[in-house]
């Protein structure tokens, strides 16, 4: 059984719950309930849960260090637990991938997102793999403030078919690997070809 640091990225605090930088939360909110592994736990500057899910052993982490300091936490639960960035994902928003969809990728830099910039920089490297959730890009306005604003309604009410296909994609991944699941899930519209949900 392999042991999997999965990290949900956001900021903490009521303020920023259903905001768009906060897609990692929601996705890890949605993996800690449906694979029955509490997160309750306070540790590694952060909220921590440990389980088995899909053959695997997860560690669960969301940080409450704030988005630009994520690599703290991170860096601190693959220490103690021994881990290299091979056993690492992470979960979070990404503008240049269109509402709907999600990217599972396997190293790259930060392009200009702080948390990653963050765990890159505590680190060392990039080569961990990604879940990215498409937030789309504003069509005006400040990028600062779209990620920091709340999914519009619409957005909102379609939430719960990207979480199940994220679930989804996670899921296939641990039991058949990531190429399996970036094959079927890359190129795939989760608004359009919805998952069926728990």
């Amino acid at each position: 059984m392999e042991t999997k640091l999965i990290v949900g990225l956001g900021n903490p605090g009521s303020e920023y719950q259903w905001t768009r930088h906060n897609a990692g939360f929601m996705v890890l909110d949605k993996l800690a309930d449906v694979a029955g592994i509490s997160t309750a736990r306070k540790k590694f500057s952060g909220f921590y849960g440990e389980g088995n899910w899909q053959g695997e052993r997860l560690l669960l982490l969301r940080p409450l260090t704030f988005m630009n300091l994520s690599g703290r936490s991170v860096a601190e639960a693959l220490g103690f637990h021994k881990l290299s960035l091979n056993n690492l994902i992470v979960i979070h928003d990404d503008l240049d991938i269109p509402f709907g969809r999600v990217k599972l990728k396997e190293g790259g830099g930060h392009a200009g997102h702080n948390g990653l910039r963050s765990l890159l920089s505590e680190l060392g490297s990039g080569d961990f793999t990604r879940v990215r959730i498409g937030i789309g890009r504003p069509s005006r306005g400040d990028v600062v403030d779209y990620v920091l604003n709340r999914f519009a309604a619409e957005e909102f009410s379609r939430l719960p078919d990207i979480l199940a296909g994220v679930i989804e994609a996670l899921s296939l991944y641990c039991k058949e690997g990531r190429g399996k699941a970036m094959t079927l899930f890359n190129n795939r519209d989760l608004l359009t070809e919805p998952m069926k949900r728990d």
